[in-house]
């Protein structure tokens, strides 16, 4: 029988506000900005996705833990979050192609993780009062020690957290042969974003956040791409100089969500931190261009400034999102450059938003 503990756990908000529940059996204190995800499946991508590091999640599907983990199923090397609270925690699991428990999972990681929240009422108080930092932690009676260090925590909004994730050194996925060769800059890259171009006849070399376009350029690649990741986008000004550089030299050019910030940024539009941001596996979009909805994953905290987007006239909305009109999608008229705020490679059941590849694949031709 799995280790059960009925240890009590708290969760600290910023504001003073608290919520209790129980610990799982990892002990210790979590920091980070609190938010909330509405997937119903998909918690180990969700965990292993770098674009959440330095985030405490409120899942707010029921049941997690129920069908393991499959090795496979993650997004990186290791857990991106930075601590976990839940409903209802499942110990065991029961799917046949599971490798382990979520519980061994979470354990070999020390990551503080606590149960039998009510998260209706924590997602409820977060949707009213916006993202802010939290700490989730095990030590009753620690509470005002705990405030004053969330006091002095550094705020989301300004930053700079790509290069905590970002790979220290080159590598290549796919086969040297294929077809199109990317240069892919990692701002925090998730695993299905480059087996999607590796099934498009791309050969992909991935650089660390800061390499420069002269050192891109060496690897003579057909087209670029400027990855998804956590943190403010306007702190990265080496990546934005590196993408005025790629458009300015009309070469292909792809961004998915932290990316479409930092092309928006090159082009002088601003982006903003969201009151809260979009995390879910159902999100809908509207293409413009085809007026075809999508139903869509996503994961960001900021935005592109759609008014000045709209204003600019080298640029031209492609994608909205159908539940706030914040900008989804964009294409430079007269370059070969693209991006969206979503992530078409997370295929959450639907495959609406695949086809982006294959515009990007149209684009190296």
């Amino acid at each position: 029988m799995a280790y059960r503990s009925k240890k009590k756990a708290f969760v600290l908000l910023a504001d003073g506000t608290q919520f209790f529940g129980k610990s799982i059996g990892i002990e210790g204190d979590a920091f980070g900005e609190i938010c909330f995800n509405t997937g119903m499946t998909g918690y180990q991508e969700i965990f292993t996705d770098p674009s959440y590091f330095g985030q405490i999640m409120v899942t707010t599907n029921t049941h997690i833990g129920n069908y393991g983990i499959e090795k496979h199923e993650s997004q990186s090397k290791g857990i991106s979050i930075a601590g976990l609270i839940c409903k209802d925690f499942s110990f065991n699991f029961s799917r046949p192609i599971g490798t382990e428990s979520l519980f061994d999972y979470l354990r070999s990681h020390k990551l503080v993780t606590i149960s039998d929240v009510d998260t209706r009422a924590l997602v409820n108080y977060i949707r009213e009062n916006g993202a802010m930092n939290a700490v989730v932690s095990t030590n009753i009676g620690m509470e005002k020690k705990l405030l004053k260090e969330l006091a002095s925590s550094p705020s989301m909004e300004g930053l700079e957290l790509a290069s905590k994730v970002s790979t220290k050194k080159s590598y290549t996925v796919g086969n040297p042969d294929s077809k199109y060769r990317i240069a892919a800059i990692d701002l925090g890259v998730k695993q299905n974003i480059l087996h999607n171009m590796v099934e498009r006849n791309m050969f992909v070399k991935v650089f660390p956040y800061d390499t420069s376009y002269k050192e891109l350029e060496a690897f003579k690649p057909d087209g670029y791409f400027i990855s998804n990741g956590p943190g403010d986008p306007l702190p990265l000004k080496g990546v934005q100089s590196v993408a005025k550089t790629i458009i300015e030299n009309n070469k292909p050019l792809f961004g998915i969500c932290l990316g479409h910030q930092i092309i928006a940024l090159a082009n002088g539009i601003p982006t903003f931190k969201m009151f809260n941001g979009h995390r879910g596996i159902n999100h809908p979009v509207k293409n413009i261009i085809t007026g075809k909805g999508e139903i869509t994953s996503q994961n960001h905290g900021f935005a592109v400034d759609m008014n000045a987007a709209k204003e600019n006239p080298e640029v031209e909305i492609t994608h909205v999102h159908l539940n706030d009109g914040t900008l989804a999608g964009m294409r430079l008229k007269n370059k070969k450059c693209f991006s969206v705020q979503y992530h078409p490679e997370a295929g959450p059941g639907p495959n609406d938003a695949t086809y982006l590849f294959d515009i990007f694949k149209k684009y190296l031709d």
